[in-house]
């Protein structure tokens, strides 16, 4: 029998499933080896996954520490002597494998990796605690990276040792062991078909539609669902109608929910959850609503469950005067939680169809996406583009700002947002875009209303620097912003304000991150990318015309501000803000610390003058090179490191910096404290024009 709540109702004695905890799947009373096949792939998890996985164990430890976490499941096909090879669940138990060796916590039961030598002597490598590794798997060691710094990012050093106890006796994994005469190419095609559980989503929309008694109510809501679902997609190609859109599908002019199209359907006397979710429940004519030639798809900024947050927080401050945002949970494990707050009926739910649709077509048009291909130095790789449709009916796609200046900006600003705030649960800046867009007129495409979204989103990217991440109240003891404190700041009787900035700047900055004279306690990545977005508008704003020649007085100043000689303008002109670079550095390598004669020690080399923002692919070859030595590496023509990896325009200016000092120090001391001290006092001068 088929349940809402997700799953089959089955004889669950005749399984052979096992209950375990973290201690138990690696330290049980039996000895046992976990073996990857070959057919698996790599480990694959970036710092999103792992970062989620982390914070959803602590949420769960920080909300009662007492209660049993479950992770999912783990499914295993026993070889015999105690080897079991992992059919489904390899990445999670990489990643729980990986936290266990930051923890130095010791494993009795090993993973390995079969025909995988590099794989399975990284994971030995690392449970020794061994820093070189000869030919090292570099997703692995990624990952043991993201693992760390989670861990530093998320937990206090007093909470460690309080959720290392959680994390190995409170967090459980379902232990499926696959039985041994199972046909395992049927077990596959079972795993991999549609329709073994309801997603949390399905069971939202199934909710919902059950309050719409209309059948015409239903198949609009259907239809607005099964459209913006894909994520991947603009909205118009997939729900090409002018009544909503205009007639060239780049507005939108719909006033409420009984403007759009329904089908032309036939009363029902029951609903059945089967219709409810009906994938082609909205289509007119049962033929897809675009043409599957044209399709202008990019990698989406949110997945569907949490977009369906934002929207839903955004109808609920909309329209609720008791509504409190900063208790509303953007995380989609809390999906069906917040939607259970709601006492529904029809008015809520064709508010929150009409909505989902404009949300959705905002974030498709207004909001930076991220094309298929990979990241490189000389393309960018974020697009801030609206879709339209010409006189012939083809579709095309266009600068959502004619104004070049206005376009550059805006698009930096909302990579820099995107890239500050990967995590599923930490899109408030998404949030607040879509709730000051909402208010626009419909006819935003004129560009002085697109003036005024550039100036809000600059306003945003401000009062996040200097009313939180400058407010130590703000902060927990990681420096991370505390629950709640975006909305505190920038939500004001429903509406979003960027104004009343605080009055906050360097003495502020040195006071929470410190300027050398003792260990920083952490600096957020967001500090990074909004310190890079403001070099970039300085040059911007400074060199414009005859100003960009070289040898001219105004970039001449330009360069004697940020403490180092000329090195190109193209810098500055193919910038942008990669996905690939959320790897901090020690420009300066805490390997070769130790405060005599000039070398800066422990405490001076952990400050916002010696971070550089790089990419895991540079971090990970070169963490203890010397900084002449990274200076050498990393600006390589010859691409042994990718420059994409390396291009943040603070890091450019520390290693020109370097670069300069060679021919007057003697070896050794191209970059010492004194330079440190003198790097971060001018980038704080910056952050604070």
């Amino acid at each position: 029998m088929y349940t809402v709540s997700g799953g089959y109702k089955m004889k669950t004695k005749a399984l052979p499933l096992k209950e375990v905890s973290i201690q138990e799947l690696f330290n049980g009373t039996i000895q046992a080896t976990y073996e990857v096949p070959i057919y698996q792939r790599n480990f694959a998890w970036e710092k999103d996954e792992i970062t989620a996985l982390i914070q959803d164990i602590y949420d769960a430890w920080r909300k009662d520490s007492g209660s049993v976490y479950y992770i999912g499941t783990l499914v295993s096909f026993h070889k015999g002597d105690n080897v079991f090879e992992i059919i489904d669940g390899q990445q999670r138990l990489t990643t729980l494998t990986l936290i266990q060796d930051a923890f130095d916590i010791p494993m009795q039961n090993k993973l390995t990796y079969r025909a995988r030598r590099k794989a399975t002597n990284t994971l030995n490598a690392l449970a020794k605690e061994k820093k070189d590794i000869d030919e090292p798997d570099i997703g692995i060691m990624d990952g043991f990276r993201f693992v760390k710094t989670a861990i530093s990012e998320i937990l206090s050093e007093k909470e460690i040792n309080g959720f290392k106890k959680y994390f190995q006796n409170k967090v459980h994994i379902i232990h499926y062991q696959v039985p041994r005469d199972i046909d395992l190419n049927r077990y596959f095609e079972i795993m991999n078909s549609r329709g073994e559980q309801l997603e949390k989503h399905e069971i939202v929309k199934a909710n919902l539609l059950a309050v719409l008694h209309d059948p015409a109510d239903r198949s609009r809501f259907n239809r607005i669902w099964e459209c913006c679902s894909d994520m991947s997609l603009y909205i118009q190609q997939k729900y090409p109608e002018t009544r909503i859109f205009g007639e060239s599908l780049d507005q939108f002019i719909s006033k409420s929910f009984e403007d759009l199209p329904a089908n032309d359907v036939k009363q029902q006397s029951s609903i059945s959850i089967e219709s409810l979710l009906a994938p082609d429940a909205g289509s007119l004519d049962g033929k897809p609503d675009y043409d599957e030639e044209q399709l202008d798809a990019f990698q989406p900024i949110i997945d569907f469950s949490n977009f369906l947050l934002i929207v839903l927080k955004l109808t609920r401050i909309r329209e609720e005067e008791a509504f409190s945002p900063t208790s509303f949970n953007l995380d989609d494990k809390e999906l069906l939680n917040e939607f259970g707050k709601l006492s529904l009926d029809e008015v809520f739910v064709k508010r929150f169809g009409y909505n989902l649709l404009k949300a959705k077509f905002l974030l498709d048009n207004y909001m930076v996406h991220h094309s298929k291909e990979e990241d490189r130095v000389e393309n960018n790789p974020w697009k801030l583009q609206r879709w339209q449709r010409d006189r012939r009916k083809k579709g095309y796609l266009k600068n959502l700002v004619p104004e070049d200046d206005t376009q550059t900006e805006l698009q930096h600003l909302l990579s820099m947002f995107e890239v500050s705030f990967t995590a599923r649960q930490r899109k408030n800046y998404l949030f607040y875009c879509l709730l000051y867009l909402f208010d626009l007129p419909s006819y935003a495409e004129r560009i002085r209303y697109l003036k005024w979204y550039c100036w809000f989103v600059r306003g945003l990217a401000d009062k996040y620097f200097r009313n939180v991440y400058l407010v130590s109240e703000k902060l927990n003891e990681i420096n991370t912003p505390l629950p709640g404190s975006f909305d505190d700041v920038i939500l004001q009787e429903s509406k979003v304000n960027t104004g009343d900035l605080a009055n906050t700047g360097e003495k502020e900055f040195t006071a929470i991150y410190g300027d050398g004279t003792e260990k920083s306690r952490g600096i957020p990545l967001f500090v990074f990318n909004y310190l890079d977005y403001k070099l970039w508008r300085r040059y911007a704003l400074k060199l414009r015309g005859e100003g960009t020649k070289k040898g001219s007085k105004e970039r001449r100043e330009f360069f004697e501000e940020l403490g180092c000689s000329d090195f190109d303008l193209k810098v500055f002109d193919q910038f942008y803000f990669s996905r690939t670079r959320r790897s901090l550095e020690h420009y300066y390598p805490q390997a070769n610390v130790n405060g005599l004669d000039g070398i800066p020690d422990e405490n001076q080399i952990n400050c916002l003058g010696n971070y550089a923002m790089i990419g895991s692919e540079a971090n990970s070859s070169g963490s203890n090179w010397s900084p002449k030595t990274k200076l050498d590496h990393y600006l390589d023509p010859t691409g042994k490191i990718r420059q994409v990896s390396v291009a943040s325009i603070k890091f450019m200016i520390m290693m020109q910096q370097c670069k300069d000092n060679q021919d007057r120090r003697e070896p050794g001391h191209e970059w010492v404290f004194e330079d440190i001290k003198d790097h971060q006092e001018r980038m704080l001068k910056m952050l604070a024009k």
